[in-house]
């Protein structure tokens, strides 16, 4: 399953005119988790045959570069990415030493650490992103079906006509 470029689909009911044990926003959560796992394990080769990190310190490197100024506070980061703050530093001085991201202390909080991408991370993310952007494109087209992506139209919230959708 992990490079698999097969769906990874969740078991669906059949319409038997019984609702199931799920009701359908579960069943679409349980569907987006699955989906999403797939994809993630089908990026993981690319992100490092094409950036030379592994995924969770791509997920860094994404995160900074998307916010302004393109620092955060490690305490942020962690609690954004939901990974413990000892797996974050590991990650962060694997960055650092390849030259992606440099730290620094936050002027008046002797504990704090502000961490930001280097000027080598952005070109890196800049030349990277349309393969990554692709692989992306593909890993969903491998992992999702028809029937999954309208079971996911169900987790959003319903729009008006005066709504963009």
């Amino acid at each position: 399953m992990a490079d698999s470029p097969t769906p990874a689909d969740l078991p669906v009911p059949e319409r038997t005119g019984e609702a199931g044990l799920l009701p359908p926003e579960l069943r679409a959560w349980m569907q987006l988790l699955a989906a999403a796992g797939s994809i993630e394990q089908q990026l993981r080769a690319v992100v490092k045959q094409n950036m030379g990190v592994s995924h969770d310190e791509f997920l860094v490197l994404c995160l900074l570069a998307d916010q302004p100024g393109a620092a955060l506070r490690m305490t942020q980061i962690a609690e954004l990415l939901g990974r413990p703050k000892t797996r974050l530093t590991y990650q962060v001085a694997c960055l650092q030493h390849a030259d992606l991201v440099s730290r620094r202390s936050v002027c008046g909080d002797k504990r704090g650490v502000e961490v930001s991408l280097t000027d080598k991370a952005r070109r890196l993310l800049r030349d990277v992103s349309p393969a990554l952007t692709a692989a992306m494109t593909q890993a969903v087209r491998n992992t999702m079906d028809h029937r999954q992506c309208e079971a996911l139209r169900g987790l959003l919230p319903q729009t008006t006509e005066n709504e963009p959708t």
